[in-house]
């Protein structure tokens, strides 16, 4: 495709075309875009074309061998991000200065805590949509490590995860916590075992599963000793292999309390083995948050106060 000397002006169409453009790669594809863009796979295409046109640039293949960015398209899109970002960022500010709560709060969490009975998220969710109803909450799932980078980025606003370390470009706040125990499936040899009849070294020659990034599991499992040959990336996965009987673990108790109760999981030596996990909601010390997440902020701290830290 020839390309043009200078790249013309961004103007609101450009933005418009980027957006979509983001929208197709994020999908993965033209037809998996029409539902989000809601708008028809030949409009889709059109707008792609225009937008290659307008940048000089191939940016992805489509047809029968299916959808695929190009180098070119790769690095459009990272550029993209950049842009719409710093759009969408502005956007904010200008709100700030209008004292208007409109915009989005970007959310990142760590998995298991819709079973946590300290974590009174959906009701902070509630009153926060209450005040501000036309914010828009864009809520993902990431492990403590992601969630951390992405909220200094400034591609997330605010994190919820483990408060295991501190980071000093970061503010923590402390708002709920989680009890962990080591257990077994009913189909695992400890299962069936008297409790005065297993000891570390058992424990220690056991298979055990733990998470593969740094956390507080990662780093008491160390401290044990025990002998980890299987590494996943969240908690459902690790009671998935706990369940299989083949491995032993740490959970935490609300995850595993329904297993516990179908006679499926047991905890192994729960007097001895166990350690308590906080949670934090994350946010960047500079620039300072905005309005919109101060105030949910302000909420998920009102809603947490009467949790043991």
């Amino acid at each position: 495709m020839a390309g043009h000397a200078i790249l013309p002006q961004i103007g609101d169409a450009d933005l418009k075309l980027l957006q979509i453009f983001r929208t197709v790669a994020e999908c993965g594809g033209l037809a998996a875009s029409e539902t989000e863009l809601n708008i028809g796979r030949s409009t889709i295409s059109k707008h792609l074309s225009d937008l290659e046109h307008r940048l000089g640039l191939r940016l992805c293949d489509r047809g029968p061998a299916g959808f695929s960015l190009t180098d070119d398209g790769a690095k459009v899109l990272q550029a993209a991000e950049t842009l719409l970002g710093a759009v969408s960022n502005f956007r904010s500010q200008v709100n700030e200065v209008k004292k208007q709560l409109v915009g989005t709060v970007h959310l990142a969490m760590f998995d298991q805590f819709l079973t946590n009975p300290e974590a009174n998220l959906a009701h902070a969710i509630a009153e926060f949509n209450a005040i501000a109803p036309e914010v828009e909450i864009e809520l993902s799932l990431m492990a403590p490590t992601q969630i951390e980078l992405q909220v200094m980025e400034g591609a997330v606003d605010i994190g919820i995860t483990t408060m295991h370390r501190t980071n000093s470009a970061l503010h923590y706040l402390p708002i709920y916590g989680e009890d962990m125990f080591l257990y077994c499936s009913d189909t695992h040899p400890f299962f069936d075992r008297a409790p005065d009849g297993l000891t570390m070294n058992d424990l220690k020659q056991s298979n055990f599963v733990g998470l593969k990034f740094n956390s507080p599991n990662l780093q008491f499992s160390k401290k044990l000793g025990v002998r980890t040959t299987a590494k996943v990336q969240n908690e459902q996965t690790l009671a998935l292999l706990v369940l299989s009987g083949s491995y032993i673990g740490f959970l935490p108790d609300h995850l595993a309390a329904s297993f516990v109760e179908k006679g499926r999981m047991r905890r192994i030596l729960p007097d001895h083995l166990y350690y308590r996990s906080r949670f934090a909601a994350v946010s960047r010390r500079s620039p300072q948050v905005n309005r919109i997440s101060r105030l949910f902020l302000d909420i998920l701290h009102r809603h947490h106060m009467k949790n043991p830290q």
